[in-house]
């Protein structure tokens, strides 16, 4: 949560809240605890086609990033799409692919089939970055086995949070499932799992599990088959393959794929590794390799967190621009990796929140006037700063895509989960107040999406998030912003995050984003602060005093 001033602590208003529909808690359960948290809970501080530009500067750990001052005039030789890249190149690598090596993929069903046609096809690797796979996922399991049957030169790595794949145990869970893949196939299946450096000693061992989750996870979102991957937000269990709406994007490039893959191994490698156990009630041990490039997290925070920088520095550092090649490329199309790890980093050296500021900033120059966005999250929590700049960039015309309340992940939910929707529903308010006090009621519009209710037949969640940006004198996005991150203090402080972010002067690329954008408009309705103002959708004290009690005990769900 985010404080935005000392005497308003106990505000929700005040707050940056950030749950996900994987942080259930109790108040009951914080209740019981908040005076021992408060008194003993320390807290750990935390190839080719590819070019780089620039060196990044040390950043610190922090939520907010101060990027350059933008320039406010282009030369009339630059293009607007150019002055961002140069930006961009400054920050991330960068890779030039075809546009047509993008593929836009709509719905969960068509999610779910494709990565198992393509896990069913798999000649080399497999690697799967995901915050969890749901524990009856039999159907998917399956599918790898069956792959690993047909070809034994394929191997399979799996990553997940520790928290969350453990919560269940001893009963099914995510890693007693994936476990029995690595019985059966030994040598040629790997699962890691990523346990946060936050949650150490007195913390990990008062606080409950579920609400522990709250100080950190494994949040990226990688699907990668032989030289494909999917970038996603979705996660591997039954909603996000039937009625759970979210972003998928499919990238055809060796390139891109070879990277991310160099981040999962390097990721994997400040991980737990899972093996079988019969002696186990949970058919699953964890253990800490010898290979492991750093000491356990629960065992030396610091140290683990030292080495972490170290290991993680080529993926987020450029070289120095003495070592830069500056020949142009021919390519309409570029895609930016962007990583916010900052609970690995120590300078926080992560590049999503520096090149998401960079280009929200650049909106708001004079050179780039009359452009359009389109920002959606599952959770309307973004930060103070993103609001900022989003508002200061003065767009012709924009869309904010909330989830309705009925579409939340926590409708119906017991205990302070439960109150979420409501939660949110403040923080959408909020920002329709911030929008009027801005003077931009007529050009940025905030949109609920709904479709048939939460849990009752045929209803569906609302999990999709980025951005789409549209130049001036466009018709359709030429950036677009797709991965796992929800935009939220917690992305930038907490979680560890993938995206991609795409440049593209490509006409049909362009289109497929626009449609994209469109679509994922199909149901969702403009809201209002009257809207906001009716009864049944006022948040009651209870809602607030409930959050209030989540900041006692550390104030990151």
């Amino acid at each position: 949560m985010e404080r935005c001033g000392e005497r308003q602590s106990a505000r929700i208003a005040c707050f940056n809240f950030t749950p996900s529909p994987e942080h259930i808690n109790a108040t009951s359960m914080i209740t019981r605890r908040i005076a021992l948290c408060s008194r003993n809970a320390g807290y750990v501080r935390p190839c080719k086609n590819i070019r780089y530009r620039g060196r990044l500067s040390q950043r610190r750990l922090s939520t907010t990033y101060n990027a350059p001052t933008a320039t406010n005039s282009l030369p009339s030789t630059v293009s607007p799409l150019a002055s961002i890249t140069s930006e961009l190149d400054k920050l991330t690598p960068r890779f030039d692919v075809p546009a047509d090596s993008i593929e836009i993929i709509k719905s969960p069903s068509e999610f779910y089939e494709t990565l198992k046609s393509k896990i069913a096809n798999a000649q080399r690797r497999v690697y799967l970055s995901t915050l969890y796979v749901g524990k009856t996922e039999h159907e998917l399991i399956d599918t790898i086995r069956t792959a690993l049957k047909t070809n034994p030169d394929l191997t399979v790595a799996v990553l997940t949070d520790y928290l969350r794949g453990t919560r269940e145990e001893p009963k099914p869970s995510c890693a007693s499932l994936l476990a029995s893949l690595v019985a059966e196939f030994p040598g040629r299946v790997e699962v890691r799992l990523y346990h946060t450096p936050n949650l150490a000693g007195i913390r990990k061992a008062i606080l409950p599990k579920r609400i522990n989750e709250g100080w950190g996870l494994q949040h990226m979102k990688l699907y990668g088959v032989d030289d494909e991957i999917i970038m996603s937000g979705a996660n591997l269990s039954d909603d996000y393959f039937t009625n759970r709406q979210d972003r998928y994007h499919v990238i055809k490039s060796k390139e891109v794929t070879d990277f991310f893959f160099r981040v999962y191994q390097t990721v994997a490698s400040l991980s737990y590794r899972v093996l079988p156990s019969n002696s186990e009630g949970s058919g699953f041990r964890v253990d800490w390799p010898e290979s492991n490039v750093s000491t356990a997290p629960l065992a030396e925070p610091k140290a683990y967190i030292t080495a972490a920088t170290k290991a993680l520095a080529p993926f987020t550092n450029a070289p120095a621009p003495s070592l830069v090649k500056n020949e142009k490329s021919s390519s309409d199309t570029h895609i930016y990796p962007l990583l916010q790890l900052t609970p690995l980093l120590k300078p926080d050296t992560s590049t999503e929140l520096p090149a998401l500021t960079t280009v929200l900033q650049l909106l708001g120059t004079p050179a780039l006037a009359g452009s359009k966005w389109t920002f959606t999250a599952g959770y309307f929590n973004m930060t103070s700063q993103t609001r900022k700049l989003l508002l200061d960039s003065k767009p012709s015309s924009a869309t904010v895509i909330a989830a309705s309340p009925w579409a939340n992940g926590f409708y119906g939910s017991k205990g302070v989960s439960g109150m979420l929707p409501a939660a949110y529903t403040h923080l959408s308010r909020r920002f329709l107040n911030a929008v009027s006090s801005a003077g931009l009621s007529d050009a940025i519009a905030l949109k609920e999406w709904r479709k048939g209710t939460v849990n009752t037949p045929g209803g569906w969640t609302y999990h999709a998030k980025g951005i789409w940006i549209t130049l001036p004198g466009q018709e359709n996005p030429s950036i677009s912003l797709v991965g796992s991150s929800n935009y939220t203090k917690r992305s930038y402080s907490l979680d560890l995050e993938a995206n991609t972010m795409i440049v593209t002067s490509n006409p049909d690329l362009q289109r497929r984003l626009g449609e994209e954008e469109k679509w994922l408009q199909d149901y969702a309705t403009v809201v209002t602060r009257d809207d906001y103002a009716r009864t049944e959708r006022r948040v009651g004290l209870h809602v607030r005093v409930a959050m209030w009690i989540v900041t006692l005990v550390g104030g990151a769900l």
